[in-house]
């Protein structure tokens, strides 16, 4: 009896640490346990009395807390001192820079999914609609890539002048000082469906609005600051570029060469004007070579004590007009044969006043703060609104050129391995569309979400990556030759350049999306932190002790969460009111958390300051953050986009690979660990039956790839908000209207097809001869015939090729007359079937 009552106790303790009740309440129970076995007449006698002892000796100097102080937590925090790693100033302001959202949730092991939930779903105003209906969709009927990226390098004239006039650089910046004040979802949708139509042209949009001289004076400039240059910047009569990346600092701002001295000297007529001395050597500055003020980032230096404090200041910002003396813009970088403007410049003793300083004196070695902060906000918005216009751009074309293109009497896309590529590009395209609607709604919400915008950026464009290969593999050869009809290979080109802006994918994942990730979003450990940096050590020390505590409280109650999910599969886990068919996914998710919180506070634990350069270890905790957060947005888009039901196989399918990933890199990470038996223990908790997560079955799959292939609500709304024109001879328009023909005509096809068959015609091999064929023999009529020979007309107009002549034309012996060279130009190429 009594070992039943052991065993009822041990569980009751067990449930408490699962739903997180403090550390004295569960010790609490076990006493009153102990006593009830003292008093039950079959105690267990000499077994009772030794549990007694080790409770007493665990239990009191666990609950009272002068004694817990002087036995425990003292100590650990001197060996916690020894063993924390140095941080620089640089990562200490990164570490502090943005806001903790949803990844707090995740990092908790115990999401809260109706907070979820419960977010508003982003809206665009009348207002902005009008502006992506109209102005937008102006820009992008204006675009030629051919032109922008073969022929003139740059945008032409006319495109840049309404770029300026219609308020496209000034989207962030607010109606008073001139600008549009859209919503950071509407920043990302006029981005996405720019990007569908030229890469170019997107980030000359993008970047202006993004981390740059308007975001940071709209933060922390000088109201005179904010008053000359934010409707100058609104109008398009500044173009800004901010210059931050240099030769020798690239992602280590630390060891940045360019600098900054104090000191006075005459300026434009004025006597001994306080201000800064500079020399920088900068590249890969976007808009840098058409730019006409730049923003600079620099350390600043004091030696001579003008401002009276120390002599290292730090990194600052400045903002300067590119016609200062001193300064030199170089030539142009060419990233991919992607000519967005992008180019080196320098600076040789070139003197700034001191109130050029964004932000004034007072913003003074607070530049890297700053930075960190904005970039927290514009990496939630560009590049993942680039891949999914990319990515939906490939979903709609590839699909209609899947079911378009055939080979054996079938559309390509009928075939398994390219429904293989298709459920792929469509699952994804629908992910990343979650991720970017999550992710700008929060910045909107007034987030400035860190974690979460490392996680978007290098999430979405790795699987841009990956979309826009499947596209191409599909579009074979009319992938990779170049040419005016080629809609998918210029995005192809694209894609390293947006893998490498804003923080290299390879640094994003293996450095910043855990390591920052785990240093503010663990509920204790920045606690434990900032105790150890107390300069107060008595009031430290009592910081340290509760944050101890509540950390090993928070330990113990994930090793319970995770091995009872485990146990049980999550299937009692309480999911939110939803789709029943998702609440599996739900709980699924809320089981990896409960996992990851474990595995990320026993490596923390074990490893200790060494986590920090185990990289590899790092990465596959940064890849199960991400899928935790990818799983969930995708779950919270089909909420707030209506539940549609055809889409449905898109969330199943975008859920079960987030959710092999995740145990993928659990797996791996747990083989690589270094010390074996805790590898041992946590695989035992957290697999304890074994990996049971499968990628996305064949049968989901081949749902998820027929979306694309053929016109209808539901590939309209996996692909909206991009550029899609339906009439006229524009590349786009004429997939679509091949699309439709190719559909229509199939029934005329199957009654062509049975004649062949059946011996009344003959398969000659010459396309159009059959139709007339059938034709004479009364198998089809006029009409069909007609029909059948403009879907052969559409068709040849997508899948032709563009060619050119056996030099590209790219060189052209000088004539007689003095002629100069050609251009690679549409009218030197030939394609059949269009217009060029």
């Amino acid at each position: 009896m009594s070992w039943a009552w052991i065993f009822t106790g041990l569980a009751a303790i067990w449930a408490l640490l699962y739903f997180r009740v403090p550390l004295w309440l569960c010790s609490l129970l076990l006493a009153a346990l102990l006593a009830f076995l003292t008093w039950l007449p079959e105690s267990p006698g000499t077994g009772l009395y030794a549990a007694w002892i080790v409770s007493a000796l665990v239990l009191l100097p666990l609950n009272l807390w002068p004694l817990r102080r002087w036995l425990i937590s003292n100590r650990v925090m001197n060996l916690y001192r020894r063993l924390m790693p140095p941080m620089s100033v640089t990562e200490r302001e990164a570490l502090e820079a943005g806001t903790v959202w949803w990844d707090g949730e995740l990092f908790s092991g115990k999401p809260d999914w109706k907070r979820l939930l419960a977010y508003p779903a982003p809206v665009l105003s009348d207002e902005e609609r009008a502006f992506i209906d109209g102005p937008v969709e102006t820009l992008c009927a204006m675009l030629d890539d051919w032109e922008i990226t073969h022929e003139r390098a740059d945008l032409p004239p006319a495109v840049w002048d309404y770029i300026r006039d219609n308020g496209f650089l000034g989207m962030i910046i607010p109606r008073s000082y001139g600008g549009l004040g859209f919503s950071a979802y509407a920043h990302s949708c006029v981005v996405m469906k720019i990007a569908s139509r030229s890469v170019t042209a997107a980030v000359t949009v993008m970047v202006p609005n993004s981390l740059g001289p308007a975001e940071l004076l709209l933060h922390y400039g000088t109201d005179a600051q904010k008053h000359h240059y934010l409707p100058r910047l609104a109008r398009g009569d500044e173009i800004p570029c901010f210059a931050l990346t240099g030769p020798w600092a690239g992602s280590d701002a630390g060891s940045m060469p360019d600098t900054g001295i104090v000191c006075r000297q005459d300026y434009e007529g004025e006597k001994d004007v306080l201000g800064i001395r500079l020399n920088w050597e900068k590249r890969y500055i976007t808009l840098g070579p058409v730019a006409t003020v730049l923003g600079l980032a620099f350390k600043l230096y004091d030696p001579d004590g003008l401002l009276g404090g120390q002599e290292s200041l730090g990194i600052t910002l400045a903002l300067i007009p590119t016609d200062t003396p001193g300064i030199e813009i170089g030539r142009r970088h060419l990233p991919l044969n992607i000519p967005f403007q992008n180019g080196p410049n320098r600076g040789r003793d070139v003197f700034i006043p001191m109130d050029w300083v964004i932000g004034g004196q007072a913003m003074i070695g607070k530049g890297w703060q700053m930075l960190m902060e904005s970039l927290a906000a514009g990496r939630s918005i560009s590049l993942p609104a680039l891949s999914t216009g990319a990515g939906k751009l490939a979903a709609r074309a590839t699909g209609a050129y899947a079911r378009i293109r055939r080979q054996f009497h079938l559309p390509i896309g009928y075939f398994e391995g390219v429904e293989e590529a298709l459920a792929r590009i469509a699952a994804r395209t629908w992910m990343m569309d979650a991720v970017r609607t999550l992710t700008v709604g929060a910045v909107d919400l007034g987030e400035k979400p860190a974690v979460i915008s490392a996680i978007a950026k290098y999430n979405l464009t790795e699987t841009m990556r990956k979309v826009v290969d499947d596209a191409m593999d599909i579009q074979g050869g009319s992938g990779i030759c170049l040419g005016p009809s080629n809609f998918i290979g210029r995005t192809y080109q694209a894609v390293p350049i947006s893998i490498t802006v804003e923080g290299a994918n390879i640094l994003t994942r293996s450095m910043i999306i855990f390591g920052q990730g785990a240093m503010r979003c663990h509920p204790w450990l920045i606690r434990e932190i900032e105790a150890v940096r107390d300069d107060d050590q008595r009031h430290g020390r009592k910081r340290f002790d509760r944050a101890l505590f509540g950390h090993i409280g928070f330990t113990l109650s994930n090793i319970a969460r995770a091995f009872f999910l485990g146990l049980s599969g999550a299937r009692l886990v309480r999911a939110p009111d939803v789709d029943a068919r998702l609440k599996p996914y739900y709980r699924q998710i809320t089981r990896m958390s409960a996992a990851f919180a474990l595995i990320s506070d026993m490596s923390l634990l074990a490893l200790g300051g060494a986590l920090k350069r185990k990289e590899k270890l790092s990465g596959r905790l940064a890849d199960c953050l991400s899928h935790l957060y990818l799983a969930s947005a995708s779950l919270r888009h089909y909420q707030t986009s209506g539940r549609p039901e055809a889409l449905l196989p898109l969330v199943r399918w975008s859920c079960e690979e987030s959710l092999h990933e995740i145990q993928k890199a659990m797996i791996e990470l747990l083989r690589n660990y270094p010390l074996r038996p805790v590898a041992w223990l946590l695989r035992i908790l957290v697999f304890p039956f074994g990996q049971r997560y499968r990628r996305p079955a064949d049968d989901l799959g081949h749902i998820c790839a027929r979306l694309l292939l053929s016109p209808s609500p539901a590939r309209d709304m996996l692909t909206a908000g991009i550029y899609a024109p339906r009439e006229g001879d524009d590349k786009l328009a004429l997939i679509e209207q091949a699309l439709e023909a190719s559909i229509a005509i199939e029934p005329v096809e199957r009654l062509m097809r049975k004649a062949v068959h059946d011996g009344r015609i003959v398969e000659d091999g010459c396309r159009g001869s059959v139709a007339d064929q059938a034709l004479a023999a009364g198998i089809i009529d006029a009409e069909q015939h007609a029909q059948y020979i403009d879907y052969e007309r559409r068709v040849r107009a997508v899948i032709m090729v563009d060619d050119f002549d056996t030099d590209f034309n790219r060189r052209v012996p000088p004539r007689a007359d003095g002629a100069g060279e050609a251009t690679l130009t549409k009218e030197n190429s030939k394609h059949e079937g269009t217009k060029t």
